[in-house]
């Protein structure tokens, strides 16, 4: 898996031509490819018999880990009964038997489950029950929405709007008007080298306070923000942090959407993030560990109050004119229950709460080695930053992950940096081997 160097015309592989990647470097990729032909449990299997141990949980999303057998029974037996169903004005018992068993898992007050088919689609479906709920409410000039600098809410052009990656946001130009940004919460000197919460930072939740008061409060519909913001390098809320977003949003009438795509579903050791910081938002959005990955599925979890707000009018009226060909897809919803059937059965979130402590200390004992400047860890998520080439940005993170492929460990780059989400069915020789290979990889960087 030699990799050819950027300045040597090499055409693409063969039969690599016409598939255009998302969020891949295509050029690149298509002169050595990488590919995964099969996968089981910890590890993806490369056409030549390579064996890779998954340290990303495929995209943040094989929580029960690859081909589950009881997964794989039910979306197979799914496929035989019903294979399609509409959901605009038919339905099918799975939908509603999967949104009863969320709601039983989630945060009080939550009690309604919207489904949509990504984490990107969630969100956007998120930010429109928020604008729908101030207009019911008559308080229709609500119309701003408040994200972070540095999250990442998916690809839709309102997940783009909040987010705030300046490298997702500038090939498309204008995006959602009336929108702003909070500052985020990553300090390096302040906060490097962190193991959970850090202490410093608490008190950048006031800057909330300064853009109700720059915008005003009848303007304001939502905040979004992730719990722990995933993709752009696992910044961990400092202490109180979240809380005091939760005050400020109850004072001023603003609702609170924690984007949980990545964080729910155990990946912190708890059913949802909001779980383990004791913090309810008005709705959650979630995705990937709701299906194992196995079939595309998101869902956004609404508070009561929220959803009967909008059953207004008469029985016969569309309350929300909103919604997917493929929502709360028979599949999906096989895949759902089973999932949540394999957590419950094998104990997977208090099983990622156990072994959370030996993965982050056995990441940390990579302090230390050259070009490393930060390591990052909470639950079952890691982020490890290098200290970038000049004017070769991502160059140390990209050479860390073809190193880490040889070794036989599927990493995830983030910028100038990696992140790390494993299965939650890791074991500590799965871990041992992750940094071992990490060590490896990071001694031979320039």
């Amino acid at each position: 898996m030699n990799s050819p160097t950027d300045d040597v015309a090499v055409p693409a592989a063969e039969g690599t031509r016409a598939y255009w990647m998302p969020f891949t470097a295509n050029r690149r990729f298509k002169r050595d490819p990488i590919l995964f032909e099969r996968a089981q449990g910890m590890y993806y299997y490369t056409p030549t018999g390579e064996k890779v141990l998954d340290a990303m949980a495929g995209l943040w999303c094989v929580n029960a880990g690859h081909a589950h057998p009881h997964i794989v029974r039910a979306i197979t037996k799914q496929a035989g009964e019903l294979d399609y169903a509409p959901s605009f004005q038919y339905g099918h018992p799975r939908a509603f038997e999967l949104a009863e068993r969320l709601v039983a898992l989630a945060p009080p007050g939550i009690d309604q489950v919207f489904f949509t088919n990504s984490g990107s689609e969630a969100v956007d479906t998120a930010l429109k029950i928020a604008l729908a709920y101030h207009h019911a409410k008559g308080q229709g000039g609500r119309t701003r929405l408040i994200g972070r600098e540095r999250g990442y809410h998916g690809v839709g052009f309102g997940g783009i709007s909040v987010g705030g990656h300046a490298g997702h946001r500038k090939p498309f130009g204008n995006l959602l008007a009336s929108v702003d940004h909070l500052p985020h919460t990553y300090n390096r000197a302040e906060t490097a080298f962190s193991e959970g919460e850090p202490a410093w930072g608490g008190h950048l939740a006031e800057d909330l306070v300064r853009l109700v008061q720059l915008h005003d409060a009848s303007t304001i519909a939502a905040v979004i923000v992730e719990p722990v913001a995933g993709s752009t390098g696992v910044l961990i809320p400092p202490t109180g942090y979240l809380r005091r977003l939760r005050e400020i949003c109850d004072q001023y009438g603003i609702l609170l959407i924690f984007d949980e795509v990545i964080t729910a579903f155990g990946r912190l050791g708890h059913a949802f993030a909001a779980d383990k910081f004791n913090v309810v938002p008005d709705m959650i959005t979630c995705a990937k560990g709701l299906t194992n990955g196995c079939v595309p599925m998101g869902a956004v979890l609404v508070r009561g109050s929220v959803y009967e707000a909008l059953m207004q009018g008469p029985l016969s009226a569309i309350e929300l004119p909103h919604g997917y060909t493929y929502s709360g897809h028979p599949l999906a919803c096989a895949a759902g229950l089973a999932t949540l059937d394999v957590y419950a059965q094998e104990g997977l979130f208090e099983r990622a709460a156990a072994i959370a402590p030996a993965f982050a200390q056995a990441v940390h004992s990579l302090k230390g080695l050259p070009h490393i400047v930060d390591i990052r860890c909470i639950g079952l998520m890691a982020a490890i930053d290098f200290e970038p080439i000049p004017g070769k940005p991502g160059a140390r993170s990209y050479a860390c992950h073809r190193a880490c492929l040889e070794r036989g460990v599927a990493i995830r780059m983030a910028g100038d940096g990696i992140v790390l989400s494993p299965p939650l069915i890791i074991e500590r020789e799965h871990i041992e081997h992750l940094v071992v290979a990490l060590k490896q990889a990071i001694e031979k960087l320039d």
